[in-house]
């Protein structure tokens, strides 16, 4: 199958250690083949418009925000349907998205179904709820996670299994 979809995210793969079996359990993104990792732009473009000048226009995106480095010391809830783990700091990921999506404003983030974009890793997404909380105790005993982060990528798939792939990294300032 033709991916249908794309995102810009930043790969988090010092959490993988934590976080990748409860993802494959809790999280549908893990089993379609989706790292670790906090989103920069979801829904991006349909994988057949990415051509040459929207990949310089994300890289230049990306090129003007500098590497820094993140810490994971707590999870933290969206109601009791989604468990995430919290970037420290948050901003540098707003960032990342506020210029990306000034180059392409009719990408806006999840599609503008959130009023606020949080930078968030998702652990687990519309599981059971004891499911969640056991998850949340499981992670929370592997904190704190520090990465330094230097690359966005472009990833495409589709909702099906070990569909998504990464298109290619962009390197941050």
């Amino acid at each position: 199958m033709p991916p249908l979809q794309s995102a810009v995210i930043v790969a988090i793969p010092e959490a993988e250690a934590a976080v990748a079996a409860l993802r494959l359990r809790l999280d549908p993104a893990a089993g379609w083949g989706v790292p670790a990792h906090v989103t920069v732009l979801y829904p991006f473009l349909p994988p057949a418009e990415i051509d040459d000048r929207a990949l310089a226009d994300v890289a230049a995106a990306i090129g003007g925000v500098p590497a820094f480095d993140v810490r994971f010391e707590r999870t933290a809830w969206f109601g009791e349907v989604v468990l995430w783990l919290a970037p420290q700091p948050s901003e540098p990921f707003n960032e990342l998205t506020t210029e990306v999506w000034q180059r392409f404003p009719r990408c806006p983030p999840y599609g503008g179904a959130h009023p606020e974009s949080i930078p968030h890793l998702t652990v687990g997404d519309h599981a059971p709820l004891t499911a969640l909380r056991e998850a949340d105790e499981t992670v929370t005993a592997a904190l704190p996670i520090h990465a330094r982060i230097t690359h966005a990528r472009l990833i495409c798939g589709a909702p099906e299994p070990n569909s998504w792939r990464t298109m290619t990294e962009f390197p941050l300032g």
